[in-house]
């Protein structure tokens, strides 16, 4: 009896340093407000008010698994599986050709993380989305996003088909190597993608800087975000001739501090389209950019963007937040630029460590170019007002 009992007790010490040797853990945010927007291009080609429910105001709505295994010596396996969902729907966020259904749309790796720092392989953001917590989007979140903080990849793009590598914290500073593969044979650099960045935290002080780059075409390109096609895809003869050439470039410089109660930010990103040129936009049947109505912030040649900003904690619970963002865009054979301003105040009450109410107002004004709106372009008006309440958990 008695050596049995000491079995079963060895057993259970064995169970038990197994199951601390490794862990797995759920995660997620739901995130939904009622959101207002004034003057939203409809089909007859006018403007009109819209109401409606959107998921992912503040965060995109997930569901996330995260894994580690000490594989000892101070080296572990990690994992990272996240998919994003419509909250107000039930549906999968977003698809496209290359991930089919999308279920981890949002984040795909597995990876080893030790003393050297973490290597992470699949689809994943890069560093732009690391710094992005020194700006607005910390705070507005997804709310900024057509301001430009989508096209600077502030907003977390992501990568496809990609290796990355981020060291550890080194006085402050932290870096990050990315890499994507076009997977294209014969032509190596048509499709890939490669990015760099950097941050810098001492106390209250955050700095960081990005840069990215992806070339055209590939059959599984590493950046599906390009617009418009002619950037991702080959459709016609005269577009083939742009396979491994430069269609976006970007760099964001971001700084932030905190003064007591207030946290102030600014910060500037410049993105380059080089293949956002009038011929190849013909081609894939945009029509002249010399039409207002063409002229959308992701057909520029060439875009910079500044933001300044600012969260006040009234309280422990309350923020008061505040933010502008100026965008400035140049497209191809149109002489001077397009321009657009947002200004965004809001305020965010937490309920509890996991769940707070939000409520935010906007009002963008744009001249030369498409207004993008804030959920919803406004066609060539050139001015709306949006409203949106919400709430927000994550668990």
């Amino acid at each position: 009896m008695k050596k049995s009992l000491l079995a079963l007790a060895v057993l259970g010490a064995f169970a038990g340093a197994a199951q601390a040797q490794s862990s797995v853990s759920i995660y997620g945010i739901i995130d939904t407000g009622v959101v207002y927007q004034s003057k939203v291009a409809t089909t007859g080609g006018g403007t009109g008010s819209k109401f409606g429910l959107n998921s992912g105001v503040i965060q995109g709505s997930r569901i996330g698994f995260k894994g580690v295994e000490n594989l000892g010596g101070g080296l572990s396996a990690v994992f990272n599986l996240e998919a994003g969902f419509n909250n107000d729907t039930g549906g999968l966020q977003g698809s496209d050709a290359t991930t089919g259904s999308n279920l981890f749309r949002r984040k795909s790796v597995v990876g080893l993380a030790g003393g050297f720092g973490t290597v992470l392989l699949g689809r994943q953001t890069d560093f732009a989305d690391t710094i992005s917590a020194y700006t607005a989007v910390a705070d507005f979140g997804g709310w900024t996003s057509n301001s430009g903080s989508g096209l600077d990849r502030l907003q977390g793009t992501r990568t496809n088909n990609s290796i990355s590598y981020t060291t550890n914290n080194i006085g402050g500073f932290t870096g990050n190597l990315l890499y994507g593969f076009g997977e294209q044979a014969g032509q190596t650099s048509a499709g890939q993608a490669f990015g760099a960045g950097l941050k810098y935290e001492n106390g209250p002080l955050g700095l960081g800087a990005t840069y990215y780059q992806s070339k055209a075409n590939g059959t599984s390109p590493a950046d599906t975000s390009l617009i418009p096609s002619s950037a991702t895809t080959v459709t016609t003869n005269t577009l083939a001739a742009n396979q491994g050439s430069s269609a976006y470039k970007g760099w964001n410089l971001v700084a932030s501090y905190q003064f007591g109660p207030a946290r102030v930010y600014g910060n500037w990103s410049r993105v380059k389209q080089d293949l956002n040129t009038q011929a190849n936009l013909t081609t894939t049947g945009v029509g002249s950019l010399t039409s207002l109505n063409n002229r959308l912030l992701a057909r520029s040649n060439k875009a910079d963007m500044y933001e300044i900003g600012t969260a006040y904690a009234l309280t422990p619970s309350l923020k008061l937040l505040a933010a502008v963002d100026h965008t400035r865009a140049q497209f191809d054979g149109v002489s001077g630029k397009g321009k657009q301003t947002t200004y965004n105040l809001g305020s965010d009450y937490w309920l509890s460590k996991r769940t707070d109410l939000y409520a935010f107002v906007s009002y963008i004004r744009a001249s030369d170019m498409v207004n993008t709106g804030v959920s919803d372009t406004t066609g060539t008006d050139g001015n709306q007002a949006a409203v949106a309440v919400g709430i927000r958990h994550k668990f």
